[in-house]
């Protein structure tokens, strides 16, 4: 890759948010490539352990507290994102950054943009992750279009549709296809008689859906006592919350709790169970089999069921329009349909292997190896700007 002149270099300060794991991971890796075609880039802004690894001591950890879903779950943290809110704004005022960068989280993201533009309408502001807009709430992209200056989107399908509403948009592939293939191991077996179970990286996502594995879990067990469960905690405070809901459920000894180790169980388990989210995009990579779980505050699902404007909830069910993978929500995110499902894929190979072929097959399309640096290289172009 090419590199700016010295003065440029000089003068490059990039104010980043992502507000979640996954936002985490994906930043990570456009930060670091944007690192080697910056060389002197200054980084401020809000991410995860990833991003401030990389970026330094002026971007703060908050994923943790900042990764809430829903709209109750939100409003009630209210006056703590407000303050977050104008902390980040003082520290835009403090940095004055050239451009400003977005990773997912467009709840917070947006009205953050709306905020910045009107009192620093020079910065260029960029979206990594577009927001789903072709899923639901349609009436953000004039607000988009009229706020960013590019978007950089995942998925070639919505392409089309922003760039048609008049916002710059650049494919640029899924960042899953750089992050996950260094860590695919050929030689691993799969297990046939471990289930991978995974909850979710949010607190609010494992009290609702941890203790609907761990009762379908007891019930394999019954039905097969040679069944092993797993479960990896995305940190150590979720993993004290998947211990306590175990020992609450009186099941200590039921399910393992690793720290991390989320894709290796994933090419290792012979099936799982898997809230909606990023790791059913990164189980379908892998090819594990799997039924998606998805469950939220009732407040949330009714309103969200007024907006969205899709079959499917599941991106892998999305990508291949059609279900590829079977889909429990909200009042059927309960043991009963889960373990018929998860039987089937433990005493038929034949079914487990078809789907698995299916996942993989849909996982290809997420485009070419090198994500980070196109993104990269889109972001550094408004600092050559």
């Amino acid at each position: 890759m090419g590199q700016l002149n010295e003065d440029q270099r000089m003068s490059n300060r990039l104010y980043v948010v992502a507000g979640e794991l996954s936002g985490d991971a994906h930043g990570a890796g456009l930060l670091r490539s944007l690192t080697e075609l910056c060389p002197g880039v200054e980084i401020a802004g809000r991410g995860g352990p990833k991003m401030r690894e990389i970026a330094g001591d002026r971007l703060i950890d908050w994923v943790e507290d900042a990764a809430v879903m829903g709209i109750w779950e939100v409003l009630k943290r209210y006056s703590w994102f407000k303050q977050r809110f104008n902390e980040m704004l003082d520290e835009v005022r403090e940095f004055r950054p050239q451009v400003l960068l977005f990773v997912d989280y467009p709840g917070f993201n947006l009205r953050f943009s709306k905020a910045v533009k009107a009192e620093f309408p020079e910065i260029r502001q960029v979206y990594y992750i577009s927001p789903q807009v072709w899923a639901w709430n349609k009436r953000r992209i004039p607000r988009m279009v009229e706020q960013l200056d590019q978007m950089l989107c995942l998925f070639p399908f919505e392409q089309p549709i922003l760039q048609d509403a008049g916002l710059l948009t650049t494919f640029v592939g899924h960042p899953l296809v750089d992050e996950l293939e260094p860590l695919r191991s050929n030689g691993l077996l799969r297990d046939e008689n471990l289930v991978g179970l995974f909850p979710g990286s949010r607190e609010r996502e494992l009290a609702g859906l941890f203790p609907l594995m761990i009762e379908s879990a007891k019930q394999l067990r019954e039905w097969r006592p040679d069944l092993k469960f797993e479960v990896p905690a995305a940190s150590m405070k979720l993993g004290q919350q998947l211990d306590q809901l175990l020992a609450e459920a009186e099941a200590a000894d039921l399910i393992k709790v690793t720290q991390g180790g989320a894709h290796e169980l994933m090419q290792r388990a012979g099936c799982g169970v898997i809230a909606s989210g990023t790791a059913t995009l990164e189980a379908a990579y892998f090819g594990l089999p799997y039924c998606l779980v998805y469950k939220v505050a009732g407040l949330t699902y009714v309103l969200a069921k007024l907006l969205v404007k899709i079959r499917f909830i599941g991106i892998v069910n999305i990508l291949a329009d059609e279900e590829v993978v079977r889909e429990f929500i909200q009042a059927e995110a309960e043991a009963e349909k889960v373990v018929p499902v998860l039987k089937n894929f433990l005493q038929d190979p034949t079914e487990r292997h078809e789907l698995q072929h299916r996942l993989l097959e849909t996982a290809a399309r997420l485009g070419d190896p090198g994500t980070h640096e196109r993104a990269a290289r889109e972001v550094a172009n408004w600092f050559e700007k």
